[in-house]
């Protein structure tokens, strides 16, 4: 029986940034996973891949629409799904053998199975059983369903069927406009298909800032994805090559159907936690499905943690790793801490949306007073340089005190520009701070400051 201080249960971005971090910190460390990659669904079947995607057919979009503007003439190119694929491939393996070595590096070994806990201080990997102090539960999510519709991976898929279809559909459905329905629309509706997103709520993008969420939901529009809101799907009839799916709308409860080659069921994820054995150990497990912990991520059951989307909050790979780190820190005498407050999310379309903090709408709610600060990107010079002028900055501030509270980008490069804004609310800083920070032209970032500089006495460039 081999002995650890720690053993993590999974190898997503939460499982394997913990998993070093408790070795950096001197504990003895295993990490176990079924799979035959380690990455988690981040690397193997998410995050990494569909941006590989995305870039690809955002390349091809560029050059069909604005290569001849800049001067590049001659035939766009085709689309060779099979060597795309490949890629994408590619991309995956680099990323995932990067992590095999981290492991070397840093003396974890890789128990290869799929764990349970059959008591306090003990994994079972496969047939062998293994002990340790601590052991963290980083066992991630999966795609939920709606009731009533099959997913075979074929017709009817989730985002991970959707990476590997056999071929470009000429027609999709997005059941879905979260970040995973958007995201995987917009690289078929580049490629050729024509995209319709059946939405349950009112608007796109739930929890989003709403002028942002608008003006996002007008641009996927002109890229050619068809949006049908309001509209509960009652059910998806597949057979071997079509389907349909049949929605009601909820203003009237009038019924209709669409057509599909494919339909991409994008309704959410869920905690992955079958086969720990956890109810029979005793850990507390929410309505939702989620494991309960306090906050040092601690579960009811002594000596158990868990991180990331088996836990509350938003299924991010970047919450999961704060979370692995701030875990592993307390599995080493030490005090773990995530600010919750500053985490950023971002969707890669093209432009790519980002936000951090709070919403308009969530300071209203609160009864805040605050201030805005906007600027366009039409008013900057690199963005209409580049044909991505569509967009905005807005930041939020406080009234009185002008500290930074939130922020929301439409735009170029907005997945990288939240950035500063996070930094600057981790420190505490105004929109003030921001506004006298030089910041080199011409750049994007320019306009993240005209933002700043608009929450007082107005930007320069509008």
């Amino acid at each position: 029986m081999s002995s650890y201080d720690v053993i993590v249960i999974g190898s997503g971005p939460g499982g394997y940034v913990c998993a070093i971090r408790c070795a950096q910190l001197g504990l003895k460390t295993a990490c176990v996973e079924g799979r035959e990659t380690l990455g988690g669904t981040c690397l193997n079947i998410g995050c990494i891949p569909s941006k590989a995607l995305l870039h690809a057919s955002h390349q091809l979009h560029e050059a069909e629409h604005n290569f001849a503007k800049m001067g590049l003439k001659g035939k766009s190119p085709s689309v060779d799904w099979t060597q795309m694929q490949a890629y994408k491939t590619d991309v995956i393996g680099q990323n995932t053998k990067g992590i095999e070595f981290l492991f070397k590096k840093n003396k974890i070994d890789w128990l290869k199975g799929w764990g349970s806990i059959p008591e306090a201080g003990k994994v079972k990997v496969s047939d062998e059983v293994h002990e340790a102090k601590h052991i963290i539960i980083a066992s991630g999510s999966e795609p939920s369903s709606l009731p009533g519709i099959e997913i075979d991976q074929k017709i009817v898929v989730d985002s991970e069927g959707a990476l590997s279809l056999p071929k470009i559909p000429k027609k999709m459905v997005v059941i879905g406009a979260g970040v995973i329905g958007l995201e995987l629309g917009s690289v078929y509706a580049r490629l050729g298909s024509e995209v319709k997103v059946i939405e349950f709520l009112d608007h796109i993008t739930p929890g989003m800032d709403a002028e942002v969420s608008k003006v996002f939901q007008r641009t996927l529009k002109k890229q050619g994805l068809e949006f049908i809101m309001g509209a509960a799907v009652q059910k998806v009839d597949a057979t071997k090559t079509k389907a349909k799916v049949t929605y009601k709308l909820r203003k009237d409860d009038s019924e209709a159907a669409v057509d599909a080659d494919v339909v991409l069921v994008a309704t959410g994820r869920k905690p992955y936690t079958d086969g720990l054995g956890l109810e029979a150990l005793g850990v507390k497990i929410s309505d939702r499905g989620q494991i309960e912990v306090d906050g040092q991520y601690r579960t009811s059951v002594e000596g158990v943690m868990a991180i990331g989307d088996a836990i509350k909050g938003p299924m991010l790979a970047h919450k999961a790793e704060d979370e692995g780190m701030a875990a592993a820190e307390v599995a080493a005498g030490k005090h773990g801490h995530v600010n919750y407050g500053v985490i950023p999310g971002v969707i890669y379309t093209h432009p790519e949306v980002s936000t951090v903090g709070e919403t308009e709408e969530s300071l209203k709610e609160a009864g805040r007073a605050y201030k805005v600060g906007k600027f366009s990107f039409m008013g900057n010079g690199r963005a209409k340089a580049n044909f991505a002028g569509d967009g905005f900055v807005k930041l939020l501030a406080d009234k009185e005190t002008d500290r930074i509270l939130g922020a929301h980008i439409i735009g170029p490069m907005a997945g990288d520009l939240i950035h500063e804004v996070c930094v600057a609310m981790e420190f505490g800083a105004s929109a003030e701070d921001l506004a006298l920070t030089c910041h080199a032209h011409p750049t994007y970032s320019e306009a993240v400051r005209e933002a700043a500089l608009a929450c007082g006495d107005g930007p320069i460039h509008s």
